[in-house]
């Protein structure tokens, strides 16, 4: 085994944990910020609430898996609000499960589940998302940029 054989495993066990961790980290935001009701769900809704207050935006998921890769409408979409989010220097991942979003969302009053292709995190105020997965995930989408990964993908734990 070689060097950089080596080194390539340390990496790959480290992108796994590091991966993990985010996972683990979006879904206690997720649940934390529902609790707070500080959470859009939808694509139309989120982009509502980027459009009248873009810095009350805290964190973006985009979520997608196979059934929806061929939504060339849900693609526009994606496409636009990573633009958005860049341009306003909000943190946006992707979710590549959207049956395990949806069941850390819940479902609506009407016993449907939720759209949850995109979510959006807002923070009433600044201070109360400090020292949170908040900050793990912020730490995660910086090192991901880092390596020119510019919208990160997250696997959230299995339950």
């Amino acid at each position: 085994m070689t060097l950089e054989e080596f080194r390539g495993q340390d990496n790959t066990v480290e992108a796994s944990d590091r991966m993990q961790s985010a996972g683990s980290a979006l879904e206690e935001l997720l649940v934390s910020a529902k609790k707070q009701d500080c959470l859009t769900v939808g694509v139309y809704e989120s982009a509502q609430v980027m459009n009248v207050d873009p810095d009350s935006v805290a964190f973006c998921v985009l979520a997608s898996d196979e059934e929806y890769e061929c939504d060339i409408a849900l693609q526009i979409h994606f496409t636009l609000i990573q633009a958005f989010c860049f341009d306003n220097d909000i943190n946006v991942v992707r979710v590549n499960d959207i049956e395990r979003l949806a069941d850390i969302l819940g479902t609506e009053e009407s016993g449907e589940a939720k759209d949850a292709h995109c979510i959006v995190v807002t923070s009433p105020n600044a201070d109360s998302w400090k020292g949170s997965a908040l900050e793990t995930l912020t730490m995660f989408c910086e090192e991901s940029r880092s390596v020119y990964e510019w919208v990160p993908t997250i696997t959230l734990p299995e339950r």
